[in-house]
């Protein structure tokens, strides 16, 4: 389930890249200093290259650290947009429902698969307006 995340944990979830910075230096063949904002004072300032992308100079591509929304403790809460689909996965014993959610600053190709269930506990506003319409592709997608 998403929720809160910390920059510096992997997972596919986690954001790709945030900046562009500027290199202050080059500590050797691998490594990079750059020039942080304020807001992320706490974290050290020199990355590995594998780390790194170059900025193309494309704005669709950059997120600001204002838009993410970065906490004191270098994290933050990813916020759902909209109900994109809806499925339901037969297991041994039960019925799973999951629904596909677009998060906020992503792309919709990044939209997650997510438990029905925690979604309209976490986010019940995200149903109240489509239910109808998310509830409709049940039909087309219940096995016989």
């Amino acid at each position: 389930m998403k929720g809160v995340m910390r920059f510096g944990k992997n997972g596919k979830l986690s954001p790709r890249y945030i900046g562009p910075y500027r290199i202050v230096k080059r500590i050797g063949n691998i490594a990079y200093k750059l020039e942080l904002p304020h807001e992320l004072s706490a974290m050290h300032p020199v990355f590995h290259i594998s780390m790194l992308k170059k900025c193309m100079g494309d704005p669709s591509l950059i997120v600001q650290t204002e838009n993410v929304g970065i906490k004191e403790n270098l994290s933050y809460e990813e916020i759902p947009v909209q109900i994109l689909d809806r499925q339901v996965r037969k297991l041994r014993t039960k019925e799973v429902a999951s629904v596909k959610v677009l998060w906020r600053n992503q792309f919709v190709e990044e939209a997650t698969w997510e438990a029905e269930e925690e979604m309209k506990m976490r986010y019940p506003h995200l149903f109240e307006s489509g239910e109808n319409a998310v509830e409709g592709n049940n039909s087309l997608l219940s096995t016989p």
